[in-house]
């Protein structure tokens, strides 16, 4: 049984959700719309402001997905009412990004800057040179932008420089030491 996927989604106010044929949800909030389209043989209905999903048998592929569209919807509307936030913060000394136009500049080590072309539908803002946050409403599209951003350069466990999430945790390992005799 599907602890998640049995979970009733309150709809808050201010958000608008339609199911149209081919159980394809669109989701309207005050920071914007998403839209996708899902497998049509679950049951997914909106009874007096809570949205639920139901699964027609219990074969193994259909109770796999069940919780998993139930998360998506989830976050579809809590992307529109609220919206989705990474930080990243860049350490290292030299190391360094900022915003030209639509692209994020990162000087961080290499010969060259590296230049990320900002997806629409996010909003990037770099704060002291040292911190980028993305934001936007659909919470794959962020997290996937913040992941590509922190593979330039992954924070190394020995000198810690690098880019890592805001409240990431780097372990950190103790140097070479002088040789024995």
């Amino acid at each position: 049984m599907s602890r998640i996927g049995n979970k009733a989604i309150t709809i808050p106010s201010g958000v608008e959700v339609t199911i149209t044929d081919g159980n394809e949800v669109t989701v309207k909030g005050p920071k914007g719309t998403l839209t996708r389209t899902f497998s049509p043989i679950y049951d997914i209905k909106i009874e007096e402001g809570v949205l639920t999903v139901a699964r027609p048998n219990d074969q193994k592929a259909v109770k796999q997905l069940h919780g998993t569209i139930r998360s998506l919807i989830n976050n579809m509307i809590e992307g529109v009412n609220q919206g989705f936030k990474k930080e990243l913060d860049i350490v290292g000394i030299g190391y360094r990004a900022a915003v030209n136009g639509n692209k994020l500049v990162l000087n961080v080590g290499y010969s060259h800057p590296v230049e990320f072309e900002i997806i629409d539908g996010l909003t990037v803002a770099v704060e002291k040179n040292t911190r980028v946050s993305v934001e936007g409403i659909d919470k794959q599209v962020v997290g996937e932008f913040a992941a590509n951003v922190r593979n330039t350069r992954k924070p190394e466990p020995y000198l810690g420089k690098g880019i890592r999430y805001k409240d990431e945790h780097v372990r950190r390992k103790e140097g070479k030491t002088a040789g024995k005799k």
